[in-house]
């Protein structure tokens, strides 16, 4: 494993930047964790409870009825952004709710 470390990022460019500078290092490191077997599955959650850290309270699960052609479409989408299409989805419905937020605190012009 090389002596590679992720540093803190100012900005999205910044971070964009580093990993453009440093693809053929972290591509070596995981081709050679592929190789020594260290690779796992899951996210980042998965990695965090691992190493001990245990969120204050899980998230609830909500149910609601969507139309096929509406989750192929976000599947879609997601597909395009490199995401699963559930994620896709709590991103949207995140960023409505912030923006319907954000015009209830605006002033009206």
């Amino acid at each position: 494993m090389s002596d590679l470390k992720l540093p803190q990022f100012a900005a999205g460019a910044d971070e964009s930047k580093w990993w453009f500078a440093n693809d053929a290092k972290v591509a070596a490191d995981f081709q050679t964790a592929a190789i020594e077997g260290r690779l796992g599955r899951g996210g980042v959650l998965r990695l965090l409870t691992e190493r001990g850290f245990k969120p204050a309270q899980p998230l609830p699960t909500t149910t609601i009825r969507l139309d096929p052609a509406d989750i192929a479409k976000a599947r879609q989408r997601a597909a395009e952004r490199g995401l699963r299409y559930q994620t896709y989805l709590k991103m949207i419905i995140h960023e409505e709710l912030c923006k319907g937020e954000s015009e209830q605190k605006s002033p009206a012009a």
